[in-house]
């Protein structure tokens, strides 16, 4: 349903491109023809990304993070953009299915790979490159339906779990981005013998994770982001489930220029490993290197490092 929904809004922006080129054409504006077809193919989500970016630039300040000054958050716009026409009008809508998932072998350790909100499997695809290059099993779900609770996606988690416990005979490392860290979380709270649950993965690593809540969820209307909001009982319930030593199997990565999930510090959990990605927006991290460096790190005695100052496309 999503990636059909995602395929029209993209149809949708190329036939207004098309028509505002046409239009401008025609009145001999040849320049604002070819500008605004551009802006509109490209970068349609654009002004809603700088809306974003100024609340965050408003209301984001927060102890646990250094400030973003505005030059950081132009370049974190512009990443955004970018990032977005890549996920949003091509790999989600179109691409989806395009890379499989990698099947294991005894002996190794597999990564189940968790999307967030608005997103499907399509989101990881430089991952599945990536982790098939490196050898590395994983599976990539699709979660649904879009906006119901969080925790309709937790058979999905249970069946990808064991799948990847049967196929390695290793418990796998989860990885969330955004929704997909508190989806993570709520299946581990779910199990009714908390250390079994705990004995069942190798570790947790959330990226851009709205573990306490995010400001811009008060404005929501889905199930989903209504329990993302900051101090929700779903998220209390949640925490008070939570064992130092849980805590302790979760590397959280979170950043200042985080568009969606603000103040920084939103994106953390007391108790973890908690690592700042600065200058980097929410999309855009799942791209940064030291990401896929950390989880590498975690399923093998040496994993290959990607350059740190590169951004996977």
């Amino acid at each position: 349903m999503l990636a059909r929904l995602q395929a029209c809004l993209v149809c949708a922006a190329l036939a207004a491109a098309a028509a505002w080129s046409a239009w401008a054409w025609q009145r001999g504006l040849p320049l604002w023809a070819g500008l605004g077809g551009l802006l509109l193919t490209l970068a349609p989500h654009a002004p809603v990304l700088a809306l974003e970016f100024l609340l965050l630039a408003l209301l984001g300040r927060d102890a646990q993070a250094p400030h973003a000054g505005v030059a950081a958050l132009i370049r974190a716009w512009g990443g955004e953009v970018l990032a977005g026409w890549r996920v949003f009008g091509w790999r989600q809508p179109f691409a989806a299915g395009r890379q499989a998932d990698v099947p294991g072998r005894p002996g190794q350790t597999g990564v189940l790979l968790i999307h967030g909100l608005l997103c499907n499997r399509g989101v990881w695809s430089p991952w599945l490159i990536r982790l098939r290059q490196a050898g590395v099993p994983c599976v990539a779900l699709t979660l649904a339906p879009v906006f119901g609770r969080i925790e309709t996606g937790l058979p999905a988690i249970e069946a990808a779990v064991a799948r990847l416990q049967r196929e390695t005979g290793q418990p796998p490392l989860l990885v969330g981005h955004s929704m997909g860290g508190l989806v993570a979380r709520a299946w581990l709270a779910a199990q009714p013998d908390a250390a079994a649950a705990d004995a069942r993965v190798r570790g947790v690593v959330t990226v851009g994770a709205p573990h306490q809540g995010s400001w811009l969820a008060r404005w929501a209307w889905s199930a989903n982001a209504r329990q993302m909001r900051p101090g929700s009982a779903w998220l209390a319930a949640l925490a008070a489930q939570e064992s130092a030593a849980r805590r302790a199997l979760f590397t959280c990565f979170y950043g200042h220029a985080d568009n969606l999930v603000f103040p920084a510090g939103n994106a953390t959990l007391a108790g973890a490993d908690n690592r700042h990605l600065p200058g980097v927006a929410h999309l855009q991290m799942l791209f940064v290197p030291a990401v896929l460096a950390e989880v590498l790190r975690r399923v093998a005695p040496d994993p290959p490092a990607p350059s740190p100052g590169a951004i996977m496309n």
